[in-house]
């Protein structure tokens, strides 16, 4: 007789937006895929080898987030696939999509291929690699990009700081990229217009001596991208959208059926200008923190799905990176293991649903990237995040699993946290505290 291996999941409440599922329910797991999932007790434990008392917790698909940067290879120093993939499942993600600021960057199916087997042989969870849109990331000539598709990439972009500021170039890719049905993800800043800005210009970086970034610096080019998007009719994500004239370019786009998406990040959603005060390069971000009315916008804009999803941006830096003059310091900073904490924040305070929340790390990213996660749907693959939305915690440098520490959170009060998390139905993270 074979063995059994199955898993249960108990008690808790199934939140499942590509299943349109919200309620109490116990999931069944055996080789590796979701077997049922039912009313509480309808499934006997008998059927399982190992149950998991989810009381108190929402079982939700595997988080998945469509922007990371794992540093691998070249910048081995800040973050490998290994360690990246290991705060990644510390944090509830199941499937994480590395942009391509590497050394070398990833331009070519050779690097997409090295990625991949690296990602086979030490990554924690499943890792799809995002091309870069141009050689060298230097905007000049279109790189690989058929390639680096049928190596694995599942978008292209030359994310990493760097926006594509030839038009013409972008016009190009994203007439290209219609053939493979993946997305173009920009950073949608004007390089000109940023210069050497190190904060969002306001009255307070006057204040305080820092070159600004004007709002009109993103504002400027997610206009662009919609209208190249309504003349390729190509897919174009926006990543780390922050202004509120922005959104409503980005609503607009929407309303008017374009194929268009935007992700917003969670410290985006937390902080403000106002807490680069004490000249702390951990606020330091690229686009820059903003006023508390793009931040209040920005929060709408997510609850009620006009931005379609949350990325963390997960961008580890070195101490050599980050210790330096604000003006000087590396911009980014790590994520995954505070993205579900911080994102919670907007359900504690009453303005998200937890279905929302849930399609925002879920189903959302998962047509993006066009992959097949992203769902508790019996049959599909049992990758599942187990969420104590209440839990108490500390953020403290013990607890990074990233090789860097590069976060403005260390020492902060959390509440809410992943349980456990499944890949193909094996626990690859859990905790009872």
């Amino acid at each position: 007789m074979a063995e059994n291996k199955a898993l249960l999941i108990k008690g808790g409440r199934v939140i499942d937006p590509a299943s349109e599922r919200e309620s109490l329910a116990d999931v069944l797991i055996d080789d590796g895929k979701i077997i049922a999932v039912d009313d509480p007790g309808k499934i006997p434990e008998s059927r399982a080898a190992r149950v998991i008392d989810a009381a108190g917790c929402w079982v939700v698909p595997g988080l998945i987030d469509a922007h990371v940067h794992l540093r691998e290879p070249g910048f081995e120093y800040k973050e490998t696939i290994e360690s990246g993939t290991a705060a990644a499942v510390a944090g509830g993600f199941t499937s994480v999509a590395c942009m391509a600021n590497t050394s070398p960057v990833n331009d070519s199916p050779y690097v997409t291929a090295f990625i991949m087997e690296k990602a086979r042989s030490t990554a924690k969870c499943r890792v799809f690699p995002v091309g870069a849109l141009s050689k060298g990331m230097r905007g000049e000539e279109l790189a690989e990009i058929g390639g680096m598709i049928s190596e694995g990439a599942r978008a292209i972009s030359d994310d990493g700081g760097k926006p594509v500021m030839n038009s013409y170039l972008m016009r190009k890719a994203m007439d290209y990229v219609r053939a493979f049905d993946v997305p173009v993800i920009s950073h949608a800043e004007d390089a000109h217009l940023v210069g050497q800005g190190a904060m969002n210009e306001s009255a307070l970086s006057s204040e305080l001596g820092l070159r600004g970034n004007p709002d009109a610096a993103e504002e400027i080019m997610v206009a662009r991208e919609v209208a190249l998007c309504r003349l390729t009719k190509a897919k174009v994500h926006i990543a780390h959208i922050t202004t509120a004239v922005a959104l409503e370019h980005l609503r607009r786009a929407k309303d008017a059926g374009l194929p268009i998406t935007a992700e917003a990040t969670p410290h985006h959603l937390t902080l403000n200008e106002e807490s680069i005060r004490a000249y702390n390069s951990n606020f330091k971000m690229s686009p820059p923190l903003r006023s508390r009315h793009d931040v209040e916008a920005l929060r709408r804009a997510v609850a009620d799905g006009v931005v379609d999803m949350i990325a963390t941006d997960h961008a580890p830096h070195g101490i050599i990176d980050k210790a330096l003059e604000f003006d000087l310091a590396a911009s980014g900073i790590i994520g995954l293991q505070t993205a579900v904490a911080l994102a919670l924040k907007l359900v504690h305070d009453g303005l998200m649903k937890p279905m929302r929340f849930v399609e925002a790390f879920t189903s959302k990213p998962a047509k993006l990237l066009g992959i097949p996660y992203g769902t508790l749907r019996p049959g599909s693959a049992a990758d599942i995040a187990v969420i104590d939305p209440d839990a108490g915690w500390v953020f403290r440098d013990d607890v990074i699993l990233s090789k860097s520490g590069n976060s403005p959170f260390i020492g902060w009060e959390f509440k809410g946290r992943a349980r456990y998390t499944l890949i193909d139905g094996r626990v690859v993270f859990g905790s009872e505290g």
